[in-house]
């Protein structure tokens, strides 16, 4: 019985050995589609669909960007980890969904390492912290000396409840001692508004969701959270030079796959993701909303989502922060 089975298991890996190159050379015969869990017109959006764009010329199908906004990304990031592994449903992750998510929801309906195939790190942008225009303060100091003068009297604002945001704006209350209230929003555009519109003092935004309102003067950026400064705001030191030593949290953004799609499959859309994001093009468009490219292996992004995973759950478990 034992001779039977081991010859079968034979059988099936020459097979499967056979299978594979011809797999790569006629992925994809049919249309394929990016799942995103963030709302149309949102940062996860824009980067898809200049990504999509060019990978449909190099697969040689149609690739459309379909949004499932809803529960702070995780009905998006579950409808991708339940599709069918055969490379036509990919998924664009992001730090919320494979970095803040996992860390704050009790009962999240999929296993951000598990239940996913890595196909490579597409981009990242720092958040900025911003503040109303009219508060009496050009600098991280000066901020934090203004809120402690205010104790618990200020508010940031966030894009809900476990939210990136709210995990910058906990890790600036802690790691200055400031008390300030927290008004969570349901997704990054409101929260926006609510700054615009006086209803809160400051908040961490997205440098590629705030950008043109930076441009624009609507609201005072004074720093980013990125390990080293941003190229499209030079000028503008990170909190680590503001007097936080090691605050750094960033926004990025990545190709991933539903767990057992083929390994053919995933090796091809790794190559071409990278031809892609090397065009001088891509990099451009990307650039101009503050986003840098980093191609690498499925590899170097399966590590990194453990680690921003860890990262968050470190954050989450000393600030309390639970995602509803």
């Amino acid at each position: 019985m034992r001779t039977t089975v081991a010859a079968l298991l034979r059988i099936a890996a020459l097979v499967l050995l056979g299978i594979a190159p011809a797999l790569a050379q006629t992925y994809p015969a049919k249309p394929v589609r990016i799942l995103i869990a963030q709302a149309p017109g949102s940062a996860t959006d824009v980067i898809s669909r200049v990504v999509a764009n060019r990978l449909s010329e190099a697969l040689g199908q149609p690739i459309v960007v379909e949004a499932r906004p809803g529960a702070g990304g995780a009905v998006g990031t579950e409808a991708a980890a339940r599709s069918a592994p055969d490379g036509y449903t990919l998924f664009m992750a992001n730090n919320s969904t494979h970095g803040s998510n996992p860390a704050v929801y009790a009962k999240l309906l999929y296993d951000a390492v598990n239940d996913f195939a890595p196909i490579a790190f597409v981009a990242s942008v720092p958040y900025v912290l911003v503040v109303d225009p009219s508060l009496p303060v050009t600098s991280v100091p000066q901020l934090i000396a203004l809120v402690k003068s205010r104790p618990g009297k200020m508010n940031y604002a966030s894009a809900g409840n476990g939210s990136t945001h709210h995990f910058c704006g906990e890790l600036l209350k802690s790691m200055s001692g400031i008390d300030m209230l927290h008004i969570p929003y349901k997704g990054s555009p409101p929260a926006i508004a609510g700054l615009l519109g006086g209803e809160v003092s400051l908040m961490f935004a997205n440098l590629t969701d705030i950008g043109s309102q930076i441009k624009g003067g609507k609201v005072k950026p004074l720093a980013v959270t990125t390990s080293t400064r941003a190229r499209l705001l030079p000028e503008l030191p990170t909190l680590s030079e503001g007097g936080l030593a090691g605050f750094e949290i960033t926004s990025w953004f990545g190709l991933l796959a539903p767990a057992g799609t083929p390994a053919p499959i995933v090796t091809r859309l790794n190559a071409e993701t990278n031809k892609v994001l090397a065009r001088a093009d891509v990099r451009d468009t990307l650039g101009a909303q503050g986003l840098e490219v980093a191609p690498g292996t499925p590899e170097q992004f399966a590590a990194h989502i453990k680690s921003e995973i860890a990262k968050f759950t470190r954050i989450g478990k000393a600030a309390g922060i639970k995602a509803e």
